[in-house]
């Protein structure tokens, strides 16, 4: 699996936002409860049942035209690398939260632009949302089958569930989110030994979408710059200790926009994970924008 070392990120001349990037995440919509035979609507005023003018469904909505992303400029990450060689040798974390501020500022042209680009992994936490809720509430279509998987390893549950929200696609997204999601999942029984990856509380399915958007942040993080964070810090053990000091700052920040969410009372409840973690993506770009030069 590539890692941040091999990788020296996006270059100029290339759209901030790539053109295959999801436009507005969608959530799966979950199946509608089982309801009780009902007898058969009788029409009004007694008319004969051909009389009665049929319901038009609602049209389907039409999502906006989205505008041709801009092109990167030449040195998009300039200031981003600057201020993480300082950071590598100092571990001063306001020159990571000028790295951070470069980053999106500059690097992918504000917070909004770079909501886009993680459109991916809000579309992705929702389909590992409803994988995980399906599963655990036995829905017919659950993408992966419970009873097959009954008995077998905590980590074939888990490239199980990987396989089925985010196969193999070639792309280096598809590759940083099924990392992700396998660390989520790992972290999730590091914080509750007993958890049943096939059958999830609603706290503990939380747990693991709310890791999985911090972590799959902090790849896409190291993906683009990490390599001059590793190559400026003066010793291997600075650097592999200066990664986990920025992994640790950018998870707090992504869950402090989750729990932020919660007190306006915007949960993650199963059909809308997708926009919640697009919102708490937006929240976090947002603080990251506005630290100072």
């Amino acid at each position: 699996m590539g890692t941040s070392q091999s990788s020296g990120g996006p270059g100029p001349g290339v759209p901030l936002v790539p053109p295959w990037t999801p436009a507005a995440p969608q959530d799966p919509v979950p199946p509608p409860p089982e309801l009780p035979n009902e007898q058969p609507d009788v029409p009004p005023d007694g008319a004969p049942p051909d009389q009665v003018p049929p319901v038009s469904a609602a049209p389907p909505a039409v999502p906006p035209l989205l505008q041709p992303s801009p092109i990167a400029p030449e040195k998009r990450f300039g200031g981003t690398r600057a201020s993480l060689g300082d950071f590598a040798r100092s571990g001063d974390a306001r020159d990571l939260r000028r790295g951070l501020g470069h980053y999106i500022r500059n690097g992918y042209g504000g917070s909004n632009p770079a909501t886009q680009r993680f459109g991916a992994t809000a579309q992705t936490a929702g389909s590992l949302g409803y994988t995980l809720y399906s599963t655990a509430s036995g829905a017919a279509d659950a993408p992966i089958d419970a009873a097959v998987l009954a008995g077998r390893s905590t980590e074939e549950i888990a490239t199980a569930i990987i396989e089925a929200v985010r196969p193999v696609d070639g792309t280096q997204d598809a590759e940083a989110e099924r990392a992700a999601m396998h660390d989520a999942m790992s972290e999730l029984l590091k914080e509750f030994p007993e958890a049943d990856l096939l059958n999830l509380s609603d706290v503990e399915r939380e747990f693991v979408i709310e890791k999985f958007t911090a972590i799959d942040v902090a790849r896409r993080f190291e993906l683009d710059v990490g390599k001059h964070l590793l190559e400026r810090a003066p010793t291997a053990t600075v650097a592999m200790s200066r990664l986990k000091q920025m992994r640790a700052y950018i998870a707090e920040s992504v869950a402090a926009a989750f729990r932020r969410l919660r007190d306006q009372g915007r949960t993650l409840t199963t059909g809308r994970v997708a926009s919640v973690v697009q919102a708490a993506l937006r929240d976090t770009f947002e603080v990251f924008e506005g630290y100072e030069e």
